[in-house]
């Protein structure tokens, strides 16, 4: 069913009784072409695009769970492409324009919001390193705006500026960021990759891996043996588990990402901000909450749940730059599995076994990512080499020391 304000009237005389499904609650088929371990947004995105831009259909997304019950549910739901290094403003640039006609694309309502994303800085040698990574994105076509504090005041006069500990000095403004609604760009995916011939198969988790010849063929899962020419995995922190089945050891660790949401507010905070001097970032629900989040857990885990001790420091984190946030009572929390790679940069790649191909090592940056990282992964699938804009995602970089060291995004060596 196309959707649109003639489906919305004609099903609104009938009492909205003649809605079809969403997509496809497939049964698992003995074979085909393709399968997709995971059905997130990375590995929904990859079967549209496989189906749409590659012609290859017969396809099937396994998902342990249900579609949106994994990361692409438990995320803060941030859009920009705000980087500096060479190896990730093309890859997140390319994410952004897709971001901008997704729904379109889709005939989905992603609920795609650019309110912009603000970077606070709060030192002379951070304004510096802002400017630099703003001239380095607008050296690559990204927009990025360099504001003094009376910029960053106008745009936000409930920020702390004159009895905060880091006084608010400045911030990098990137327009085109926002938010997009989680859920919606799940069920978006599924539904366009579902429509084109894509099987999604839920609650059938995998188990193993089917081998012949030294490549992997198949997959066992809880629903019987699935074969397959090529097998990808988007599992994101079950990357490692997942991996050990197949032989693989992988340069990343699991930690969990905490997030929040207080009641709802009438509208104050104009887009998305992040705090310079800590890890805390928020911006607000349509429904009027505050969504925020800060640090990962410091232990590895694979538990969708945090610890007390970041929720006292993620909160400490908003109250230093916007102190009302104090009288706010939180509603709930949630986590998301973090699969940090040791560089804080992806990997999609081939994994070094016949028939597996890899997408793993998001850190913070997965959900961002989504449309480019299911681009990227089906032209990997489909074509056996890597697309332009994900060419410095491979995974031998570690070996050869060809590291994308973005700041603030890796695990463990720039201490996120």
């Amino acid at each position: 069913m196309h959707y649109s304000l003639f489906s919305l009237f004609k099903n609104a005389l009938n009492g909205h009784r003649g809605w079809t499904p969403t997509w496809r609650d497939a049964e698992p088929r003995l074979n085909y072409e393709v399968i997709i371990i995971g059905g997130g947004g990375h590995g929904l995105a990859t079967a549209y695009y496989l189906a749409k831009n590659h012609g290859i259909t017969n396809v099937a997304v396994i998902e342990k769970g249900w579609i949106g019950g994994g990361n692409v549910g438990r995320n803060t739901t941030i859009v920009r492409s705000n980087y500096m290094l060479p190896g990730n403003i093309p890859f997140y640039e390319h994410a952004m324009k897709l971001w901008e006609g997704l729904e379109q694309d889709l005939n989905y309502n992603a609920m795609m919001s650019q309110r912009g994303v603000l970077n606070l800085y709060h030192s002379d040698a951070q304004r510096d390193a802002f400017a630099r990574r703003g001239n380095a994105m607008r050296l690559h076509g990204v927009d990025a705006e360099l504001l003094d504090r009376d910029g960053v005041k106008a745009m936000a006069p409930f920020l702390n500026f004159d009895n905060a500990r880091f006084p608010i000095q400045g911030g990098l403004l990137q327009r085109r960021g926002g938010t997009a609604r989680h859920d919606a760009v799940a069920w978006g995916y599924a539904r366009a990759a579902s429509d084109r011939g894509v099987d999604i198969i839920q609650n059938c988790e995998v188990k193993g891996f089917v081998r012949e010849g030294g490549a992997i063929v198949g997959v066992e899962t809880t629903r019987g043996t699935i074969r397959a020419k090529k097998i990808g995995m988007a599992v994101a922190g079950n990357t490692s588990k997942v991996g050990t089945m197949a032989g693989l050891r992988l340069p990343i660790e699991s930690h969990v990402l905490q997030a929040f949401v207080t009641e709802g507010l009438k509208p104050l905070i104009p887009g998305v901000i992040t705090f310079g001097a800590g890890h805390f970032y928020v911006s607000q629900s349509d429904k009027g909450g505050l969504v925020f989040g800060g640090d990962i857990d410091g232990y590895n885990s694979y538990a969708q749940r945090g610890n007390m001790p970041v929720v006292e420091d993620v909160c400490e984190g908003g109250m230093a730059v916007m102190p009302m946030i104090g009288r706010l009572r939180l509603l709930r929390s949630w986590g998301g599995i973090m699969d940090m790679s040791m560089d804080g940069s992806p990997i999609i790649d081939k994994s070094g076994i016949d028939g597996l191909y890899l997408n793993c090592g998001w850190c913070y940056g997965g959900f961002k990512a989504t449309p480019a990282s299911g681009w990227c992964f089906a032209h990997l699938i489909a074509k056996d080499q890597p697309h332009e804009v994900a060419a410095a995602y491979r995974l031998n970089r570690f070996e050869t020391g060809a590291v994308i060291d973005e700041k603030g995004q890796g695990a463990q060596p720039n201490l996120h």
